[in-house]
């Protein structure tokens, strides 16, 4: 049994708790704030601010994990380096983690040392050099502060008088003490994909069937799966995504998002960890889930193959006001759709456009997608949320 130490316990931590608890370990789970969903899977929980080194350094001396696993951005990463020292698992790796939890560093690492294609690109501190640099890149552009998650503080810019908006909305949306954002050139995409990746210690690199997904303020409304695209574009991303997590070094799966052009694939972002987007595997899709890919390769078990059983498609079921312990009428309506299914997160709060929940679906592998999307939309809906 592997003690697992479980940096960020929102609903993706949470799916993954469940995978290694199914395998017989050890997890204790930390977050900002009490009764995060995946603390109420794990065996202990502690509530500390990630960005504090001296409270991350003394949960760690206190614990004494085998591996710690980061699921949330918002962490002094630089101590991954000295707990791997100690003999520490850190996955994927230390060096994934600091270079991935920051859009300037994984950007640099893709477009100017690997080479990939990405949109253009500049950084920005102040509010001078932010109108400067979307002026150098042209509008419409899009902005995102270098450190957030789930959208926050990502916005478009699609005329002059949106500038000081978009840079007051990023500055408000950054995580953590960094105050910089990415200017980046708009790409004209037909879709976006997130090809989930799966590094081994003791086996090949694998990759799940594409993952199609639409946002809204810059968070995930609906994912799908598969995603249809050319098989050169698929080639393609193979081939960036390989040499991306191979750059990066470990083990663990990672969500790397692409852009679908009509003059190829874009490389946009990559996430070390399961990808919001791949919660649509929770319907079946593949014979495993990518939470249960996720803990195979942090405890090193082997993966022979990824195989797409089913097509499926994924909801988010949203809060639409701010509140205290919520409580969800509907989901008898929700789940008398067949093939359906429902996972609610657990989250002890709402604010609006808060991710509450996610509504599922699938269907034969051959079964249109777009209609599967509809299903999953419609179920979401008969969820209801009322809050004291």
């Amino acid at each position: 049994m592997k003690k697992i130490l479980l940096l960020g316990s929102g609903e993706l931590g949470k799916e993954f708790t469940i995978a290694v608890k199914c395998l017989g370990q050890y997890v204790i789970a930390v977050d900002s704030y009490n009764n995060a969903p995946a603390q109420q899977m794990a065996d202990e929980r502690e509530v500390i601010n990630m960005l504090d080194g001296t409270e991350l350094d003394r949960i760690v001396t206190k614990h004494k994990p085998d591996i710690i696993v980061p699921e949330i951005e918002a962490i002094r990463t630089e101590r991954f380096y000295d707990y791997e020292k100690q003999g520490i698992q850190v996955v994927p790796s230390a060096r994934a983690a600091n270079f991935t939890m920051n859009r300037k560093a994984i950007r640099d690492l893709a477009s100017k040392e690997l080479k990939l294609r990405t949109a253009k690109y500049a950084y920005a501190k102040t509010y001078d050099e932010f109108k400067q640099s979307v002026h150098s890149i042209g509008i419409p552009c899009v902005v995102k502060p270098l450190m957030s998650s789930s959208g926050k503080g990502q916005s478009i810019v699609k005329a002059e008088e949106q500038i000081q908006k978009a840079w007051d909305y990023a500055m408000t949306g950054t995580r953590g003490d960094l105050k910089e954002v990415i200017v980046e050139e708009f790409i004209k995409f037909n879709s976006e994909i997130t090809l989930l990746t799966v590094t081994q210690k003791n086996g090949p690199t694998l990759f799940c069937p594409p993952i199609g997904h639409r946002q809204e303020r810059g968070d995930y409304m609906e994912s799908w799966q598969p995603h249809p695209l050319k098989e050169q574009d698929l080639r393609d991303a193979k081939e960036m995504a390989d040499k991306v997590t191979k750059a990066l070094t470990g083990s663990g799966i990672w969500g790397v998002e692409f852009f679908l052009t009509d003059k190829g694939v874009y490389f946009s972002e990559l996430s070390p960890r399961p990808h919001d987007t791949g919660m649509v595997t929770l319907a079946g899709t593949q014979n495993f889930s990518e939470f249960e890919l996720h803990a195979r390769t942090v405890l090193g078990l082997p993966i022979p193959e990824i195989i797409l059983e089913k097509a499926g498609a994924s909801a988010v079921i949203l809060a639409s006001h701010e509140g205290l312990l919520p409580l969800y009428t509907g989901l008898e309506d929700a789940l008398k759709h067949s093939q359906s299914d429902l996972r609610i997160f657990g989250k002890p709060s709402t604010r609006p456009h808060r991710r509450m929940g996610v509504a599922l679906t699938h269907d034969k592998p051959t079964t249109e997608i777009t209609s599967l999307i509809e299903k999953a939309k419609v179920i979401a809906k008969c969820v209801r949320i009322q809050t004291s």
